[in-house]
Parts: structure tokens; C-alpha cells; sequence
């Protein structure tokens, strides 16, 4: 079974983008998330090379919100329970 890094390369080649251009996004779009998204966004009509990587900085940008919520969360957890322990 292919990962999702490497479907969306031979996606981006089926859709005749440059291979170079292809090796560098699934290079950035390395997780099933980031790839999944990506592959979404592509497998629709073709875009342009620079709505490609806008699109993949935004989806870099909304990863990395969602790893510091969760890093917040699991802090606030954790401080939580230090002053409940703290209190009994």
C-alpha cells in the first residue's frame, strides 16, 4: 500500500505538474494530513504552480495551529492536575 506522499507525487504527474516541482511539495506534504489535504485540493481542475504553494503553506500553517492547540491543551491538562493534586 502506497502512502499519501506518494499518491499525490504520482497524482501531481498524472496532471502533467513538473517533477521537480512534484518532488519538492510532497517533500513539504510529508504526513497522510498534509498529503491528504493536498490531494484533495488537487484532485479537482488544474492550478496554477503558485496556487500550489500557497495552498501548501496554508495547509503547513493549519497543521502547525492545530499541533500547538493540542500542545496547549496537554499544558492546561497538565497544570490542571498539578493544582488539583496541589489542593487535596
Amino acid at each position: 500500500m502506497k502512502s499519501k506522499p506518494e499518491v499525490l507525487y504520482e497524482l501531481m504527474l498524472r496532471k502533467n505538474y513538473p517533477e521537480a516541482f512534484a518532488k519538492l511539495i510532497c517533500a513539504e506534504m510529508n504526513t497522510d494530513f498534509t498529503a491528504e489535504r493536498m490531494i484533495s485540493y488537487i484532485g479537482g481542475e488544474k492550478h496554477r504552480l503558485e496556487d500550489i504553494a500557497d495552498e501548501m503553506v496554508a495547509i503547513k500553517d493549519l497543521r502547525d495551529r492545530l499541533v500547538n492547540k493540542h500542545l496547549s491543551e496537554h499544558a492546561q491538562t497538565s497544570i490542571n492536575i498539578l493544582y488539583r493534586d496541589i489542593n487535596e
